[in-house]
């Protein structure tokens, strides 16, 4: 009987590897045997018809100790300064390693608002697209030297998350300096035990996570998990396993169970839908009442003025916004109508929006096919 693990796999075409910082950093720079044995796992794959695209983590830890500084600095210029100096030789080294395989690289650095904007979105896309049709492998990475709070992804994981949904990739692979996520930190406790399948993200998922922290990059477990519940509302798998592992890709692509692995749910996001639901900055939030949250999570229908019931924040027509209920998070929509004009039309039925707004150009507030569900 086959695995759900082994079911998904055997369907996957395009795959994004995230490296983390542990993986390919040690205490004089960079772990070059690390990154030849990616590069060459990666050749490999490709050879066997898998597109892959490469979020790399290292740069910063890289830099920091190309110029000899003995910590992290706290400073947002040093630690952008130093990002700077790491990259340089990141792209170097893995530019090195491919092209021990014929095999050419182009450098990718992003912002969160490169993928929030339509226009830009759809010109990243289009770029990596040309890139893997050209057989190029393309090397991502935050441009943390401009990023600033306003505009950072907040961590490789999520941008790793981002990039598999911008490309409708079918599988991500996060390769951290652990065996996958443990039921306690398996750094200080020896009796932790590996938990192979995750189906649903719970709280006690999150909380396990919580206390298992990175070694050297930002995001540690957490941000691993939320990046697995980008995932699995997408319908996309996830696996977190050790990059240390000698042909850890290879092993994984050829269905051996390593790692930890997220189980999705059955529906898989268009890109459309996935760029409203994780990509897009939400402007306000609209609260909605039972029978609404029913129509729109249970019935896939259109959130009509009816079901509303509050409405927070300012925006125009056609803005990005939260819908929830009972402080409850339900998914996020593009809107008809902007705040001002929901706040008159709220609990009143579609035919009803003529005679108080003097027009109406849609019966809907947020249509079904701009709509999308995020929570279980």
């Amino acid at each position: 009987m086959e695995t759900d693990r082994s079911r998904y796999i055997k369907c996957v075409k395009r795959i994004v590897v995230k490296v983390g910082s542990g993986v390919l950093t040690e205490d004089n720079g960079l772990n070059l045997r690390n990154v030849r044995s990616i590069a060459g796992q990666i050749c490999k794959l490709i050879q066997q018809g898998i597109e892959v695209l490469l979020v790399s983590s290292g740069a910063v830890a890289s830099g920091v100790k190309k110029i000899g500084l003995q910590r992290l600095p706290d400073e947002r210029p040093k630690r952008q300064a130093a990002s700077a100096v790491g990259q340089a030789g990141l792209i170097l080294e893995y530019e090195k390693a491919f092209s021990r395989y014929q095999k050419k690289v182009a450098q990718i650095l992003l912002t969160s608002d490169d993928l929030s904007n339509r226009k830009r979105y759809l010109n990243a896309r289009n770029t990596l697209y040309t890139l893997l049709s050209w057989k190029i492998v393309p090397i991502i990475n935050e441009n943390d030297t401009i990023s600033v709070e306003e505009i950072k992804f907040g961590d490789n994981d999520n941008l790793a998350a981002l990039i598999t949904l911008l490309m409708d990739a079918d599988l991500l692979i996060i390769l951290t300096d652990i065996d996958g996520l443990y039921d306690q930190n398996p750094r200080i406790h020896s009796e932790a035990r590996l938990i192979p399948a995750v189906a649903k993200i719970t709280k006690e998922i999150e909380s396990i996570a919580g206390r298992i922290p990175g070694a050297l990059g930002t995001g540690g477990m957490l941000s691993k998990i939320e990046a697995a519940k980008k995932m699995s509302s997408a319908g996309i798998p996830m696996v977190i396993a050790n990059g240390k592992t000698s042909d850890i890709l290879i092993d994984l692509m050829s269905g051996k169970e390593s790692g930890t692995f997220f189980i999705p749910k059955d529906i898989k996001l268009n890109s459309r839908k996935s760029w409203i639901a994780f990509q897009m900055k939400p402007k306000g939030i609209i609260h909605i009442d039972d029978g609404a949250a029913t129509a729109v999570t249970k019935r896939g229908k259109s959130l009509l003025p009816s079901g509303i019931v509050g409405v927070d924040g300012e925006f125009q027509e056609g803005a990005p916004v939260i819908f929830s209920k009972d402080g409850k998070i339900l998914g996020r929509g593009l809107v008809n109508y902007c705040a001002f004009d929901i706040r008159k039309i709220m609990g009143l039925n579609s035919n009803q929006i003529r005679e108080r707004l003097g027009q109406k150009p849609y019966d809907e507030v947020i249509h079904r096919d701009n709509l999308v569900i995020t929570t279980d």
